[in-house]
């Protein structure tokens, strides 16, 4: 502390830079962030940056409670972590992760927002309240570039990309914008969720996408005896793994109210943030 060194007060000025400050800053930052192709630098094959798409084939599964709870936990884990919101239509980061802050620009560079220890980008930072996004698939593509090149992530070891449900736009352009992404699939026990999910798993092995497994979420509820309710049905994870040769990598219960007091983000000593503390070391070793 400043104490411990001897030091009672401490004054700080404040000033702001000059035009030729920050146009060095800004090239600087860009410089860092891109390749003298222009391409942006995390994106080469050597930047030693996991990409990690989070998909589902339908809304409604719990894709970007999947996304938010295994980047904190990665980032417990001493782990540099991003998430990037691609679910254009349907943010939802900012909220799930707490946070009403917006990213510092420094002329056309990001500085993403930092909870929970993990760097955010997010299209919810760039509109007003809750108001809508209405574009048309070029400005989809556009922006996701954007949140790519023109965001200063910094170091990083994953960046998750929450895209949205489906096979869309996003979908096909973030296959082709980062071949070397990985894949996980978020689906329910539920024989449709499963079924609509296998078409994004066909799509990622079309693209030569890496499935790193599945994810069953709202898998059971343990009762306080330590049994299982399996409320929407067993086995709907494990008949997608099986036809699209992978394997189910967490099955996530329904929490207790009193588990996360209404939050997003689960405490890693609760019942569900051990099931994501086992998720990310999992998803460490597949590395």
């Amino acid at each position: 502390s400043l104490q411990a060194i001897g030091a009672s007060k401490v004054d700080l000025t404040f000033g702001s830079m000059t035009q030729e400050e920050r146009a060095a800053l800004t090239e600087k930052l860009k410089k860092n962030s891109r390749t003298e192709t222009g391409m942006p630098s995390m994106l080469r094959l050597d930047s030693g940056v996991r990409f990690i798409t989070v998909t589902s084939g339908k809304g409604g599964v719990g894709k970007s409670t999947v996304t938010i709870n295994l980047a904190t936990a990665l980032a417990r884990m001493g782990k540099k972590v991003g998430i990037l919101d691609a679910d254009i239509y349907g943010f939802s980061i900012p909220a799930m992760m707490e946070t009403n802050q917006k990213p510092t620009m420094i002329d056309q560079t990001a500085i993403p927002v930092v909870s929970h220890g993990v760097k955010i980008m997010s299209m919810g930072f760039f509109t007003e309240g809750n108001n809508p996004v209405m574009w048309r698939g070029p400005m989809l593509n556009k922006w996701i570039q954007n949140f790519l090149a023109n965001t200063h992530w910094g170091e990083l070891d994953y960046l998750l990309l929450d895209l949205p449900p489906g096979t869309g736009d996003v979908a096909i352009d973030v296959a082709a914008m980062i071949p070397q992404a990985q894949e996980i699939i978020v689906t329910t026990p539920h024989n449709v969720a499963s079924f609509v999910a296998s078409r994004v798993g066909v799509m990622a092995k079309h693209t030569k996408h890496e499935i790193l497994g599945i994810v069953e979420n709202m898998a059971y509820y343990e009762e306080q005896d330590g049994s299982k309710n399996y409320l929407f049905g067993k086995g709907g994870g494990e008949m997608l793994a099986e036809q699209l040769q992978t394997e189910v990598i967490a099955q996530i219960p329904f929490a207790k109210r009193e588990e996360n007091n209404g939050s997003s983000v689960y405490d890693e000593d609760s019942l569900v943030g051990e099931v994501f503390t086992s998720l990310a070391e999992d998803i460490i070793y597949k590395g």
